[in-house]
């Protein structure tokens, strides 16, 4: 059995030889997703998709309860629509899929997939609002969308993905404000309070905002190998899609006034996230609040009278109680034992003729291995609060990480050593002139991730040029 186990584990490449292997042996071994026959695509499986559910469950919920509706709009897109907004359309033209015939004919006009729906949104907003009583228009959209990667990883960067986009239209520009504030604070707490995963939050610097754009927000996540994460954004439009498309309302005093829009969106990308903070040499280590089964009871020795009635038993009390699942296959046990490790269910149950005969059961944790034998009259409170336990450690654990992989820099000469060294955030100062940003990330491949809105001052000039300081800002290498 031993040599049975240790051959299931080196279907993994070790994620010290090589990372990039590694992500895509645990997300393959781990049955999250297979390539889809396009280039880019993704089939999603059953195990995959249950994670991605719960965590747009919780989302969904959270964006409910902040006042928004769900809505659906069309995939298609008029190439002249998408054409209105200069800005947007010069940002996303490298990665729009365009659709030129229908059927045998050759349309007269092109159609774009969306990569995005800024413009259907402002579009249906420039003829459904009329008045200041017709605002807030609080919306939100789930689906896919297709953007054509040069370069594609399952989750991290696919030619079509999942995701939601929020959309809304606002009286001003303060409204437009604390609503994209809102949102990226609802993103923060999904992110760490669910996944498990810290964060920092912050303002993208001009180059780095979303194309057409007031400002954008984002959080900003580390990897396990010292590279950075978008993991969600919220925009801030001001006027400037309103302008474009004529979204005007008439104020209290019947003065036409344009509105102020915000869009956000968080992607199943958050997926490689979940799968690079947490994942580990023996697979994916799912956080409990999110994991579609938070413990999977494995009998021992079942073909012996009475242990899979006991275990059935046991499934049957828990199961009103947390997410519980049962393996009753003529499997080995160790197979077993590795099958669910490989898919990081974070408590592992194990009962066998003994432990009934005691009254017990075998809890083991995911998180760091550790077992106890826990009475079965004390289970129900145990496991919840086991849970928590593992929920609040990946959380601590992903932090200590991070923060031991932030460091400082006052001039290139250290920014480029500890990138060489030890990789992570790099906390620089910056004089705020795009041309640093362009030459930082020309010598070093790191950008710009986000100006922190918790300022520090660890320098007076410019970590680039030497000029006077303006901002403190994370730099990383990131996906």
């Amino acid at each position: 059995m031993a040599k049975k186990n240790k051959d299931f584990v080196e279907k993994i490449t070790a994620m010290e030889d090589d990372f990039a292997q590694w992500y895509t042996d645990v997300v393959k071994q781990a049955e999250l997703v297979e390539y889809g026959q396009v280039r880019g695509t993704m089939i999603i499986k059953p195990y995959g998709y249950a994670i991605w559910e719960n965590i747009k469950g919780e989302l969904d919920r959270m964006i409910k309860e902040t006042g928004h509706s769900n809505v659906q709009f069309p995939l298609f897109i008029p190439e002249s629509l998408l054409q209105k907004e200069a800005d947007h359309v010069e940002g996303f033209a490298p990665e729009v899929a365009w659709v030129t015939h229908g059927g045998d004919e050759e349309l007269q006009e092109r159609i774009a997939v969306r990569p995005t729906s800024e413009v259907l949104f402002c579009e249906y907003y420039s003829k459904n609002i009329h008045s200041y009583r017709d605002l807030p228009k609080l919306y939100n959209q789930w689906g896919n969308v297709v953007r054509w990667e040069k370069t594609t990883r399952p989750f991290l960067r696919s030619s079509e993905f999942h995701w939601q986009e929020g959309h809304t239209a606002h009286a001003t520009d303060e409204d437009a404000a604390q609503e994209t504030d809102r949102m990226l604070g609802v993103y923060a707490d999904l992110v760490e309070n669910y996944l498990a995963v810290p964060v920092y939050r912050g303002r993208k610097t001009d180059k780095e905002k979303f194309a057409g754009a007031k400002y954008t927000l984002t959080i900003e996540a580390l990897m396990h190998d010292g590279k950075a994460l978008q993991s969600g954004t919220s925009h801030h439009f001001g006027s400037g899609f309103a302008e474009a498309f004529d979204i005007t309302y008439l104020d209290k005093n019947g003065k036409s006034q344009f509105v102020h829009q915000t869009s956000w969106g968080l992607s199943t990308r958050i997926m490689g996230a979940l799968i690079m903070v947490h994942g580990d040499n023996r697979g994916l280590v799912v956080p409990p609040r999110i994991a579609p089964t938070q413990a999977m009871i494995v009998p021992i020795a079942q073909h012996k009278e009475g242990v899979l009635d006991k275990a059935y038993e046991l499934r049957d009390q828990l199961k009103s109680l947390i997410r519980v699942d049962i393996d009753a296959s003529d499997k080995m046990p160790g197979w077993k034992f590795n099958e669910y490790e490989m898919k990081g269910i974070p408590v592992r149950i194990e009962m066998g003729p003994k432990d009934i005969e005691k009254n017990q059961v075998v809890l083991a944790r995911r998180d760091t291995g550790e077992k106890e034998f826990v009475a079965l009259s004390e289970l129900q409170d145990r496991l919840p609060a086991l849970l928590e336990e593992i929920q609040q450690n990946l959380y601590n654990k992903a932090l200590t990480h991070r923060n031991e992989m932030t460091s400082s820099a006052t001039n290139m000469d250290e920014f480029k050593q500890v990138l060489e060294d030890k990789g992570g955030f790099i906390k620089a100062m910056w004089c705020g002139d795009v041309a640093c940003e362009e030459k930082i990330k020309e010598d070093t491949t790191a950008t710009s991730r986000c100006i922190p809105f918790e300022q520090e001052k660890i320098a007076d000039t410019c970590v680039c040029c030497g000029k006077e300081a303006k901002e403190l800002v994370y730099w990383a290498k990131a996906y």
